[in-house]
């Protein structure tokens, strides 16, 4: 049997085994693939939407670590898209994937929103007297 090869990111010495690519122990490896997802998440968005060095997170540092919209989604555990402009290009902010599926599902008609906003304030059902409360 062999022996296996000693992490080469842990102190000299250590006996934590390293069956991970580098070789690295599972933790390390962890670290590893965290730092090569976001290398290549900003490379994206630098290619994709012309995003400079850093951009992405002064952009969710501004919005306070918060998608636009929402303001409840935090990119924890997916990161928050680029919501740009379709016409001019032009990025406007970070959204939650719900909330960036909405507005393209809108087609960012803004009169959309306003219809929007007018169903969810005076409901066609509480106009013809159906609105009915749950007992």
């Amino acid at each position: 049997m062999t022996t296996p090869k000693p992490c080469k990111d842990c102190e000299p010495g250590s006996k934590r085994p390293a069956p991970n690519p580098g070789p690295r122990c599972a933790t390390h490896w962890r670290e590893e693939k965290k730092r090569r997802s976001r290398v290549a998440h900003e490379k994206r968005v630098q290619t994709t939407y012309g995003l400079g060095d850093g951009d992405y997170d002064t952009l969710y540092a501004a919005q306070g670590g918060k998608c636009a919209i929402c303001r409840r989604a935090t990119g924890a555990t997916r990161r928050l898209s680029v919501d740009h402009d379709h016409k001019s290009l032009l990025v406007r902010g970070l959204l939650c994937r719900p909330c960036n599926d909405m507005l393209g599902h809108s087609r960012d008609d803004p009169e959309f929103f306003a219809r929007a906003k007018g169903y969810l304030e005076k409901p066609p059902a509480q106009e013809i007297h159906l609105w009915y409360a749950p007992e």
